[in-house]
């Protein structure tokens, strides 16, 4: 059965498609704007005729969609691909993802920790940034996150141009727009090849499925494709649905029909096609056969598989791809890869999907065994990795987490989401070695030191495990090192090895022994790679030895550099570009600044100064502008000093840039425990959580309080930073509903600034009956807590509390 790309839309775009089409013949709306100077910048859509109105002059979200980060070189061995039947240097793989709505994709990520943070780069050579709709605009450029990441891994991204089916509201006049003539330039074409040379991707994905066209369109179509490749550097995808009749009737196959939309000629038109999913083996030999002819890699053609509803469910015939021991036939074209993300209950389900998805079922790219029939793209892609220059960092950062850490120290509990932040991930997702029991690697979100996430070994450790993680092309100098920051969950012997190979034997590893730590903190190992200079590294690894029943260490980073750890100076001219009220106590800002004049720059760092002497993270970026989603008024301060800060790519951190911002009128009071981080003693059940005491209702029923029967009762709010206090109030059993006798009868509210303090008294309450108690203060505090020593008017053991409110300005 038919199924073009357009009916393949998500439930949210083609909502879009039905709700906002214009009438036949109608102008199409203008895509919106960000109205004020301080709102939230998104990446760039357009209609044919609107994108001729573009200027990143003008367009104020322009600066924060552009990617700093460089298509990176890739390398890969095929002496150290995991998978043997892997074959390389044949078929690729092309993904299209959509990563949010045509109109809602933020340009440098959210303050949301769900987001598809996609971390199988290795297997991927194009990506392709879906989207477009009739009722948003039909060309979607990439955010600069996506294009960060990716170029970050040697992987190319391409924006999209969509003309949908007349059914989904498509119009012949939106194609013929896009072909319009000044003389004998193409004006739409040529504002691609300016997108994408000023936004700093790749190239274009062209999908063509409206009816109504002719040869003549079709002749211009390849034209402007033609056009804009010769004001290059811009690549173009063509999608097997327009023929050169300029009917709309998908082939399968490159055929006599679509030839000329890859080929005409002497000419080029276009750099790959996507052929449409109903393909056989057959159109896929004579397809490969007609791309010889035409002086065309077969590679360069990209089968596409549909895996958007059912993800490795789907039915696919690879052995008409990939046939078992033979050369690949053509490349691969995968929709919709983000199901792993879409259909999960969570990040830990996302990630087991997604390892099912790429590295097959034993969740072990060297072991593809399974009787489904989707043994995972790891068991016909080998591993190509972008790790072939120094310096060479990684922290595991996923480019998501609940909270953010700078060298191993909190500065952020807020949830984030950012890919330009996503550190290259491992290559292997998990080679481990062992003749014994295998240790467990995974990539840990409850501690970091830089970034939301680390890396963890965990198991019984009985035996020499080697855990292979990165391929690489590292040349060794004299005073080349090789540093790990490792954390314990005490002081003693890490029992844990780097290990390295390198190209002159590739599959043999020496190891560098890390020794032991002296606590329970992060520690940085520092090794000397100077007796191999004049080789080159073609692997980084981890090996353990020893015994150990309870196995457990963090990584917080691998780093391989030359000479000492370089900073880059400060960056300059720290402006406010523009800002927006929230509220009385909150702005969204738009920030701007001059990069740092010398060194090499990962990111710029943003922090808001606390009236405490303390810093919250704000986000970073590796641009020169950054969209700060939310800054929060601490008290009753007229100004807050923002700090920028360059880390370069040894993460060395450079002198802090400032620039203030200025809050007017009074504060009004809030609650500033409302949804905070809340730990608490234990709990009842798993439905009575310490975060049901933050979430601002008491009208839930029941359970939508904190309960715990611990001899100690105790519960503790974080309020991210060191605000000033005005009242406290507790809303105990009867506020619930529950039975007054059950309202707490004593209790104690204690405050601190930092852990590092000892806790001091704000209130004591003694022969307490009322459902709701309030309790004024004067104090500055970031942890509040409530002691319970008597948790009812009876022997009820039971402590309910349905709300612990931290007011202040």
């Amino acid at each position: 059965m038919r199924r073009p790309l357009t009916l393949l839309l998500t439930a949210a775009l083609i909502g879009a498609v039905l709700g906002l089409t214009p009438a036949h013949g109608a102008p199409p709306p203008k895509p919106v704007r960000a109205a004020a100077a301080g709102d939230q910048p998104h990446a760039s859509y357009w209609y044919p005729n609107s994108i001729l109105d573009w200027d990143p002059a003008t367009d104020p979200d322009a600066r924060f969609n552009r990617s700093r980060v460089p298509l990176r070189p890739r390398t890969s061995d095929p002496a150290l691909k995991a998978n043997a039947n892997a074959r390389s240097g044949e078929g690729g793989v092309t993904a299209l993802v959509s990563f949010g709505p045509t109109s809602n994709n933020p340009s440098q990520g959210a303050l949301d920790p769900n987001y598809y943070a996609f971390g199988h780069w290795q297997y991927v050579d194009k990506l392709v940034f879906w989207g477009g709709s009739a009722g948003e605009g039909l060309i979607l450029a990439p955010n600069a996150t996506v294009i960060d990441a990716a170029h970050r891994n040697g992987v190319k991204v391409y924006g999209t141009v969509f003309f949908p089916p007349t059914a989904y509201g498509g119009q012949i006049q939106w194609v013929r727009d896009f072909v319009q003539k000044s003389g004998s330039t193409y004006p739409v074409a040529a504002k691609l090849a300016q997108v994408a040379q000023t936004y700093g991707f790749d190239g274009w994905f062209i999908n063509q499925e409206t009816a109504g066209g002719d040869a003549t369109l079709a002749t211009e179509l390849r034209n402007a494709m033609r056009y804009a490749r010769g004001l290059g550097p811009v690549e173009f995808m063509w999608y097997d649905a327009m023929t050169e009749s300029g009917s709309v009737s998908w082939q399968d196959a490159l055929t006599g029909a679509n030839d000329a939309f890859l080929q005409e000629g002497a000419q080029r038109t276009s750099d790959s096609m996507f052929l449409d999913f109903g393909w056989s083996s057959a159109g896929l030999d004579s397809s490969r056969t007609f791309a010889r002819s035409l002086g065309r890699s077969e590679y360069e053609l990209a089968a596409g598989i549909d895996t958007e509803a059912n993800g490795y469910n789907t039915s696919v015939p690879w052995s008409s791809v990939f046939p078992a021991g033979q050369k690949h036939v053509t490349s691969l074209g995968i929709y919709r890869p983000e199901w792993t993300y879409n259909s999960s209950t969570g990040r830990a389900d996302s990630h087991t999907r997604e390892a099912r998805y790429w590295d097959g079922a034993n969740a072990d790219p060297s072991d593809t065994t399974t009787t489904s029939s989707w043994k995972g793209l790891a068991h016909y892609i080998p591993e190509s990795s972008a790790v072939t220059a120094k310096p060479f960092v990684t922290s595991f950062n996923a480019g998501q987490g609940d909270f953010y850490n700078a060298r191993g120290t909190r500065v952020s509990s807020t949830g984030w989401n950012n890919l330009s932040l996503q550190d290259v991930p491992p290559t292997y997702r998990w080679l481990v070695a062992s003749t014994g029991t295998r240790l467990t690697p995974s990539v840990d979100f409850t501690d970091a030191y830089e970034g939301g996430s680390s890396l963890r070994l965990t198991g019984t450790l009985d035996a020499v495990n080697t855990v292979r993680l990165y391929q690489t092309k590292l040349p060794v100098a004299a005073d080349t090192k090789l540093s790990v920051v490792v954390k314990t969950p005490a002081a003693g012997p890490t029992r844990l090895k780097a290990a390295v190979s390198f190209t002159d034997a590739p599959t043999a590893f020496t190891t560098l022994d890390l020794g032991s730590t002296s606590g329970s903190g992060w520690e940085t190992k520092t090794l000397d790679l100077s007796a191999f200079a004049g080789r080159t590294v073609a692997q980084i690894g981890l090996q353990t030895a020893g015994t150990d029943p309870s196995y457990d260490i963090r990584v917080g980073q691998l780093a391989v550099y030359d000479g000492t750890v370089d900073s880059a100076a400060a960056p300059t001219g720290v402006t406010v570009l523009g800002a927006t009220d929230v509220s009385g106590t909150r702005k969204t800002l738009r920030l701007g600044w001059t990069p740092s004049a010398t060194g090499s720059v990962h990111h710029y760092e943003v922090h808001r100064r606390n009236p405490d002497g303390t810093r919250t993270f704000l986000g970073a970026t590796p641009n020169d502008a950054y969209f700060v989603p939310r800054l929060d008024r601490v008290g009753t301060e007229g100004t807050t000093t923002l700090d920028v800060e360059a880390v370069s790519t040894e993460y060395g951190r450079s002198p802090v840039a400032t620039t203030t911002v200025s809050w007017s009128g009074t504060a009004p009071e809030t609650n500033l425990a409302l949804n905070r981080p809340a730990t608490a003693s234990g709990q009842c059940n798993s439905s009575e959580t310490p975060a049901k005491a933050v979430n601002g209702t008491v009208n839930g029923g029941n359970t939508d309080k904190w309960c715990t029967l611990t001899i100690d009762k105790w519960l503790e709010v974080d309020l991210g930073s060191a605000r000033a206090l005005t009242r406290f109030t507790v809303r105990h059993a009867a506020a619930g509903g529950e039975n007054a006798s059950w309202n707490t009868r004593d209790f104690t509210i204690q405050v601190r600034s930092s852990t590092a303090d000892p806790w001091t008294t704000a209130a004591t309450v003694t022969g307490n009956t009322a459902a709701v108690t309030t309790h004024p203060v004067s104090v500055t505090a970031r942890y509040a807590r409530l002691q319970i020593n008597r948790p009812t008017q009876t022997t009820d053991p039971a402590a309910r509390i349905y709300q612990f409110e931290a007011w202040g300005p």
